[in-house]
């Protein structure tokens, strides 16, 4: 069984910074890439960043020198450190992974940045 439970949000001001977590059950983390995505009111979900088991990273344009993601093989973890957040990172933030022919989301933590 596949749990991923994301934590950090709230609520910020423009040019601070957060760190979300999400951490992940079962036994499949430490093979896999992990990836955020968010979705903003009335938009469509959309990728953020991703880890691979090796550690490289990709990066959304939209955040590319902003944010970091990482990741924790021992606590089954990732995180993404985000800073000078912009009130359009406004979003929900999702944890998401594929393994096997399933994918994973997790319930979202709220990110809410005011101007």
């Amino acid at each position: 069984q596949v749990q991923l439970v994301e934590s950090g949000g709230g609520l910020v001001q423009a040019g601070g910074s957060l760190r979300l977590s999400c951490a992940a059950s079962g036994s499949f983390f430490s093979n896999n890439a992990m990836v955020w995505y968010r979705q903003a009111p009335g938009s469509e979900r959309e990728f953020v960043a991703s880890i691979t088991s090796g550690g490289s990273t990709m990066y959304a344009d939209s955040v590319k020198g902003r944010f970091i993601i990482s990741r924790d093989n021992a606590k089954n973890t990732i995180y993404l450190q985000m800073n000078s957040l912009k009130p359009e990172d406004t979003a929900v933030y999702y944890c998401y992974v594929r393994w096997g022919p399933s994918n994973y989301w997790g319930q979202g933590t709220q990110v809410t940045v005011s101007s």
